[in-house]
């Protein structure tokens, strides 16, 4: 190969993230305060349509203590997709609560209503969807099927950022939602999470967690984590949040042009309603995905990725919890899925040598 690799992703940080880190530092106050402060109202303002955020270290801790700041704990069920990266199951394990598998829908790989729906016990006590790759979960079908269970419903939106369904923004519609600021996401703030609250119980909750279980100092009122954001992450969020909106049109532009340019592979629809905001553009390849992958790389110099080859029902960390689970859709996904570059810095030229590429490999196989 003597092209140069177009990576799958590539984090954006550039002068104004460098020069508002400057700032911070001449500052003296690098642990959480007034940027952390500001940058939760402005993600709020932005993102969230005001709703209350609470940013953390990570997304993993914003789940984490998102479900714990909700009442989830030890003798609970929560339903949640297989077919996302473990840490959604995982944060329900953390809590002593138990992750309950369900299967996606094939469309858009989120959470189907009706396998929830089947997988409902009396220990079920939330529902837990993932936004994935960008596009919003069926929220109006999983919050029918919540209210007519009475059970609580999350939104893990780590990879949604500014994606929206019937006008609404996720995040906006569960008791709490988390949402990544990993360097690989839409927006970044070197690493981070924020968590979108629905009421101030939760809000307080999730900011006493973070903080060692204490709004003043040495005033400790439970027992809690260090899962503070320093404003160092915070003052890089701010800047990222300042131009997500507009990555978010490149990255949508990027994915019409692969749409209507790719053949031979199955190109992600998206539904009535629901404004996708491509933090992954995924297809599917019915035959030899991995033959794929290996000639897009090394015959075409095309990174791509594959979320997620093992679902979390059968990894070894989590497989207890799903002894002879059956989810077809979620496995047929997991041996069909090929993620490509959409990512704000493709030039046209990268798009076009993406598309030859796709077409040309997928066509050599057939």
């Amino acid at each position: 190969m003597s092209q140069t690799l177009i990576p799958a992703a590539k984090p954006i940080v550039g002068d104004d993230e460098r020069a508002a880190v400057d700032r911070v530092l001449r500052s003296g106050m690098i642990a959480q305060g007034p940027e952390v402060a500001a940058f939760e109202q402005e993600f709020a303002d932005v993102l969230v349509g005001g709703r209350t955020c609470v940013a953390v270290n990570s997304g993993t801790s914003g789940l984490h203590l998102g479900l714990l700041a909700a009442g989830i704990g030890p003798g609970d069920e929560v339903i949640v997709p297989s077919f996302t990266f473990a840490a959604t199951a995982n944060s329900v394990a953390l809590t002593g609560a138990t992750p309950v598998f369900a299967d996606i829908e094939p469309d858009h790989f989120c959470l189907s209503p009706d396998a929830v729906r089947a997988a409902i016990t009396e220990r079920t006590k939330a529902i837990m969807p993932v936004h994935l790759y960008g596009h919003p979960a069926d929220m109006t079908a999983l919050g029918a099927v919540a209210d007519e269970h009475g059970l609580l419903l999350f939104e893990d939106a780590a990879q949604a950022h500014g994606a929206t369904l019937a006008g609404r923004p996720v995040g906006s519609f569960g008791s709490f939602a988390m949402f990544s600021l990993y360097p690989t996401k839409n927006m970044t703030s070197g690493e981070g999470g924020m968590v979108s609250c629905a009421t101030d119980e939760i809000a307080r909750n999730v900011r006493l967690l973070r903080n060692q279980g204490m709004e003043r100092q040495y005033a400790n009122e439970l027992v809690g984590f260090n899962a503070r954001m320093t404003d160092v992450h915070a003052a890089i969020g701010r800047v990222q949040l300042t131009k997500v909106q507009g990555w978010t049109a490149d990255r949508q532009r990027n994915a019409a042009f692969l749409s209507e340019n790719l053949e031979g592979v199955v190109t992600p629809p998206v539904a009535d309603g629901a404004v996708h905001v491509y933090h992954q553009y995924t297809i599917r390849v019915a035959d030899d995905r991995d033959r794929v992958v290996t000639a897009l790389r090394e015959e075409h110099g095309v990174g791509s990725g594959v979320y997620y080859p093992i679902p979390n029902h059968r990894l070894e960390s989590l497989k207890h919890f799903a002894p002879d689970l059956d989810l077809p859709e979620t496995e047929i996904a997991a041996q069909q899925v090929i993620s490509l570059p959409v990512h704000p810095s493709l030039t046209q030229e990268d798009l076009d040598r993406i598309v030859t590429a796709v077409n040309t490999v997928v066509k050599a196989g057939a």
